[in-house]
């Protein structure tokens, strides 16, 4: 006789194993289900092409753009599984012209728009993956706590009149609160269709081949709303051919070539909202070899959220290889309040504020935003100083550093004249006039030191504040200035794009400063 096995019975490893991984599975499986659940139940709220804008993801592979009461409701395929539905909500447009207009100059250079809905869908994502891992984790510890035995119990109580009842009342609640039965009012949009762009335009207006796919919501529309979009469409076709030609052509520029070691950064300051020309001076600086690029401020017109396009088309031209941790800023007298500045560090810029950092070339860089109305008119933490003082203080902090600045990034020049004056710094780089000049050489007072200053133009090719449209409005500038291998300035070129598309390549100057001790 065999004797019976008394005490517990021990699980063999592999049986463990099998439980780890079921539960594992299970919670895989319910994280999920979750996630997917959460991400197309989410939302986010951004400003997007001057509105602010509601994002929510689905899995029509479209992108739908709902316009409003007034124009008509825009799609396009989203090439991928994944479709987008944006709302657009208030904007500052005072007429519907300038707002289709502004519409249009956008798309025509879609990389910022693109990057936006990109960053907002790629974080509800990761949001909702986030939630579901924790979520899909709650059935299975409900599982484990409730324990086997009080599970059969509660399933033989589910079989129960008592339990059917219970369930019953569960369901019924359900629907209540689903109310799957109400009725649901007819809408305008029920009698409305998709036609595609050039249907809804009718004949005599030619639609580009890139906006062959676009669709329209709504088959009938007034003479009036037709107009606008198809003025919108004419101001798309001129935006995108100029830019992308002046973008093409750009790469055809006789350049100053760098020599090995050396760095080339690409200025450019007064954008002003034209995110044409982007893409412009993006092309330069690849044409000239540039790895760095230095904001000078006035990338907006009122520094106001609804300008956050601009700030992103910007972001987009210069992100990636070989700009990376290579971008520079500071904000204008039109960059009002402290948005725009907050915006460019939260993407990766380095906001310059009155302290040495490392430069393009390792060279020592400082820079502060302007004062006069940028909301950052302070010494950091101090407030109410004018414009000659946060000059003084910049000067202070140059001629102060352990090392010599190779170079001071303002908005106005003007606002480091004392810098050069006392011979701390190699040169000085401005914007704000939206005139092009120097490099002027400037002797120090005491004479024993040399620096230059530089004024770029403006890069938005602006007459006044607001240079967005289908066109520059007057000369568009972007300034190179190439270091050595030391970090310091070894000269400037500047480039000119002109109103009928042309470009102007000055003569690359050198920079002839006094010998490092």
């Amino acid at each position: 006789m065999h004797e019976e096995q008394t005490g517990p019975v021990r699980r063999r490893p592999w049986s463990a194993a099998a439980v780890v991984a079921g539960y594992l599975g299970a919670w895989l499986v319910l994280a999920a289900l979750a996630a997917v659940l959460l991400f197309l139940g989410s939302d986010r709220e951004v400003n997007l092409a001057s509105h602010d804008a509601v994002v929510r993801p689905d899995l029509t592979g479209e992108v739908v753009v709902r316009t409003g009461p007034v124009l008509p409701d825009v799609r396009v395929a989203s090439d991928s599984r994944i479709g987008i539905d944006v709302r657009l909500g208030k904007t500052d447009a005072t007429t519907t012209g300038a707002l289709l207009d502004r519409y249009a100059v956008i798309a025509a250079q879609p990389e910022g728009l693109e990057a936006k809905l990109r960053e907002a869908v790629e974080d509800m994502a990761v949001d909702a993956a986030l939630r579901g891992a924790v979520l899909g984790l709650v059935p299975l510890l409900v599982w484990v706590l409730v324990g086997g035995a009080r599970r059969r119990e509660l399933l033989g109580v589910a079989r129960t009149p008592r339990g059917l009842l219970a369930v019953a009342l569960v369901g019924l609640m359900v629907a209540g609160l689903w109310q799957p039965w109400a009725p649901r009012e007819d809408r305008l949009t029920d009698e409305q269709r998709w036609v595609a762009l050039d249907d809804f335009l009718g004949p005599g207006v030619p639609v580009p081949e890139e906006l062959a796919d676009v669709e329209v919501l709504g088959d009938v529309t007034t003479d009036e709303t037709s107009r606008l979009v198809a003025s919108a469409v004419d101001t798309y076709d001129k935006s995108r051919v100029f830019y992308a030609d002046a973008a093409q052509a750009a790469a055809d520029l006789d350049l100053h070539e760098p020599a090995e070691g050396e760095t080339v950064a690409v200025v450019v300051s007064d954008r002003h909202d034209n995110v044409g020309m982007d893409a412009v001076a993006r092309g330069i600086g690849d044409a000239a070899g540039a790895s760095a690029v230095l904001d000078l401020g006035d990338d907006t017109s009122t520094g106001q959220p609804w300008e956050a396009f601009s700030l992103d088309s910007l972001n987009a031209a210069f992100d990636g290889d070989p700009y990376d941790d290579r971008r520079w800023a500071v904000t204008g007298n039109h960059d009002n309040g402290d948005f725009v500045g907050r915006y460019l560090a939260d993407r990766g810029w380095t906001l310059l504020d009155g302290e040495v950092v490392d430069g393009p070339g390792g060279g020592d860089l400082l820079g502060v935003s302007d004062p006069r109305a940028s909301g950052l008119g302070s010494w950091r933490d101090e407030t109410g100083l004018s414009f000659d003082e946060v000059g003084t203080r910049l000067a202070d902090a140059a001629c102060g550093a352990e090392d010599r600045v190779e170079t001071v990034v303002v908005h106005d020049a003007n606002m480091a004249r004392e810098v050069l004056e006392r011979g701390c710094a190699d040169l000085v780089l401005g914007g704000h006039l939206h005139v092009q000049g120097g490099p002027d050489r400037v002797e120090a007072t005491d004479g024993d030191q040399v620096g230059y200053t530089v004024t770029n133009g403006t890069t938005g090719g602006a007459a006044y504040a607001l240079a967005i449209g289908s066109k520059i409005r007057r000369a568009a500038d972007v300034t190179l200035v190439t270091y050595a291998e030391d970090g310091r300035p070894a000269g400037v070129q500047s480039v000119q794009l002109q109103t009928n598309g042309a470009f102007t390549v000055r003569d690359y100057v050198e920079l002839e400063l006094v010998a490092a001790e």
